[in-house]
């Protein structure tokens, strides 16, 4: 286990972290009038938001703008105030490393130089490893993380009260019932929701030992030699989940061999290629026809739709979309 940490407070609430924070924070969002508007006054802002930290005045926490997001499942997407984001970004500057040493190798969400498409790639490794997989997932993961526990969690990496006190004061600010959830879209949340995990991860490890294995925040894959073997782990992860985390698994259990292809982040992940899953290539199609829209009703520049589609194309390349990609092209 890593050391407690202590002494980061008055780095997160130092004004040259505040000023980082803040240029991180306004990345890609300068147009946006919540940016401008704050922006104009920043020294004020900033040095008002340094003082909320060190309890010198109110600071403000839980101003959140809600809204549904339907890509790829209906999500209700929690949006902090820019203020806010600029805390979150104070806060991981210092905190985001001590996460990063408690983190398990195999694990690929929210960490620098890990991402979707190297978990796909340790999935394929994997895949010319072991004959067997088990492909679980967390049922409403994010509503359900126990506030309680993970407070427990935290103060197993930091000792100093006045930031697990910050930590307290930014989970109180959202529930979907009492005591439990994080909301998505949070820079914060997104950390702690794949620390929550970490816990699985080290136990997989470490416990059962388990060597084959993959998770992207809450989809995770263990690969085995046998089917059996897995079956063995597959109660005992329940069992760990329920107690520990007070977490359940989705009734979607996948128990195959691994020839036959894993559904993972979009593609069907095979040992020597990657296919793209018939939901992800109806909503490459999708948007694609509603860029067009955007572009050709002139909601969008020249340069706006470039953007976009090169963001839509780098999600197909990776897969055997040659057929599909053709297709597209042609029709435009």
């Amino acid at each position: 286990m890593v050391r407690r940490v202590g002494a980061l407070f008055e780095q997160i609430a130092d004004p040259d972290n505040l000023r980082l924070a803040y240029l991180k924070a306004r990345r890609g969002k300068m147009g946006k009038a919540e940016v401008k508007e704050y922006s104009v006054r920043l020294d004020e802002n900033l040095e008002k938001l340094g003082k909320g930290l060190l309890g010198q005045a109110e600071l403000s926490l839980g101003d959140y703008h809600y809204f549904m997001v339907f890509d790829p499942k209906p999500r209700m997407i929690c949006a902090a105030s820019f203020n806010e984001r600029v805390l979150h970004h104070a806060v991981m500057n210092h905190c985001e490393p001590v996460f990063e040493r408690f983190a398990n190798f195999d694990s690929y969400a929210c960490r620098k130089g890990k991402g979707g498409h190297k978990a796909l790639l340790r999935t394929q490794f994997y895949c010319r490893k072991f004959p067997w997989y088990l492909k679980l997932d967390i049922r409403k993961y994010f509503d359900s993380i126990v506030h309680r526990v993970l407070q427990k969690k935290l103060e197993r990496l930091f000792r100093e009260r006045r930031l697990l006190s910050l930590f307290a004061d930014i989970l109180a600010t959202y529930e979907t019932r009492p005591g439990l959830g994080l909301p998505i879209g949070n820079l914060i949340s997104q950390h702690l929701a794949n620390f929550y995990l970490g816990f699985l991860d080290h136990w997989l490890k470490n416990e059962l030992k388990v060597k084959g294995y993959v998770r992207y925040m809450d989809d995770f894959i263990l690969f085995a030699e046998s089917r059996s073997l897995l079956r063995e782990c597959l109660e005992k992860i329940e069992n760990f989940l329920d107690f520990e985390l007070g977490l359940e698994i989705k009734k979607n259990i996948q128990l195959n061999r691994t020839v036959c292809g894993i559904p993972f982040l979009g593609y069907r992940v095979f040992a020597g290629k990657l296919r793209l899953k018939p939901a992800a290539k109806k909503r490459f199609m999708e948007k694609f026809r509603l860029y067009e829209k955007m572009y050709q009703s002139g909601c969008w520049s020249e340069n706006e739709l470039q953007s976009h589609i090169e963001a839509l194309f780098a999600f197909v390349l990776k897969a055997q979309s040659e057929g599909l990609r053709k297709k597209v092209l042609v029709a435009v």
